[in-house]
């Protein structure tokens, strides 16, 4: 009996996994379409951005041939799968090179940034969300919560600009724009594309304190959105834990208020919590354009909003299908994760 109870869970797991392996397909192949199909109707000539607007009309056929736009869109489309398929992103108009060592070349200085802003984003949203839940009513509760509603609503490119104006131009505590300053510019190997990692592995301090007093700003004022709705989740997850009966059980039984929260209360949010900070990581992965925009950080959002300005529609579709790959990824993370943590889900 325990053999045939085995091979049908077995069956109903890979049953589950293709099923979400089905999702994710269709999930990316529906966001590729839509989005080649807005990069078609754009207003924006990629061949003007190639030719320039004084090239002759010969230059201007001979490209637009070149790029296969006189194809039906079907064509194209079917083309642009057949290359995708084969791992070709297609060639950026910007640098020239293949979209993929492109977006290799600029992503890690993003996931840098988007690290620390979730680290700080968690390490003080989730004891604020903790520290409202518990003083309910209160004064710290409402600071907590007027706090948590400016960092959610305000826009994140205001506070780039005011915290350069504060902490840059006149205080002199961060670093300006770009990611190191222009002395240690290259005095690096680029190992990880991550500097921080890199200046260490190579000992060079000088670049890595440069290095810190740069992305320290902007990771935090990138992290401030998730750090407010971390913040608010929390809370709104610990205040349905406090009015359980088994709260009031662990209090009965004369446990301090620190165990009954921290070791009973917190730790059953702890699965809820993992999934709402995975999808607010891969959040500010794609939410770090304006924030690089502000600090010109030379990562993966500068180098999109620069690929849309130019029409180069075969980087804009490889960044679209790396945000896509990211988000179905966290989400397939988190309900692991739901599995691995709470018992009820296997």
């Amino acid at each position: 009996m325990s053999i045939f109870t085995s091979s049908g869970l077995s069956a109903r797991r890979l049953t589950s996994l293709g099923h979400r392996l089905g999702i994710v397909a269709i999930t990316l192949l529906g966001l590729l379409t839509l989005t080649f199909l807005i990069g078609r109707v754009m207003p924006l000539d990629p061949v003007l951005s190639i030719v320039g607007a004084d090239a002759d009309q010969s230059t201007y056929d001979q490209v637009y041939h070149q790029l296969g736009l006189d194809r039906p869109m079907y064509v194209q489309y079917f083309y642009y799968l057949r290359d995708l398929m084969h791992g070709d992103l297609g060639r950026a108009l910007l640098s020239g090179n293949s979209v993929a060592a492109d977006i290799a070349r600029v992503f890690p200085a993003t996931i840098e940034l988007a690290t620390i802003a979730i680290l700080f984003g968690t390490c003080v949203g989730v004891p604020l969300g903790v520290f409202a839940a518990t003083h309910r009513g209160r004064w710290g509760d409402q600071v907590v919560r007027v706090i948590s509603l400016c960092g959610y609503s305000v826009p994140v490119f205001w506070f780039g600009m005011m915290g350069l104006i504060i902490f840059y131009a006149w205080l002199n505590w961060a670093g300006g724009a770009g990611r190191i300053d222009l002395a240690y510019d290259g005095l690096v190997e680029s190992r990880t594309g991550m500097l921080l990692i890199d200046s260490a592995l190579a000992g060079e301090w000088d670049v890595f304190w440069s290095a810190v007093k740069h992305i320290t700003l902007p990771a935090c004022i990138l992290g401030l959105h998730s750090m407010a709705y971390i913040a608010r989740m929390t809370r709104s997850f610990m205040l349905a834990q406090l009015s359980q009966e088994y709260i009031i059980t662990a209090r009965v039984k004369g446990l301090s208020e620190r165990e009954v929260i921290w070791r009973h209360a917190f730790l059953n949010i702890l699965v809820q919590l993992l999934t709402i900070v995975a999808l607010a990581y891969g959040g500010l992965l794609e939410g770090a354009v304006l924030i690089e925009t502000v600090f010109a950080w030379p990562g993966f959002g500068s180098y999109l909003v620069s690929s849309l300005l130019l029409g180069d529609m075969n980087a804009v579709m490889g960044c679209v299908l790396l945000i896509g790959i990211i988000f179905v990824s966290l989400n397939l993370i988190a309900d692991a994760l739901y599995q691995v943590f709470d018992p009820r889900t296997r």
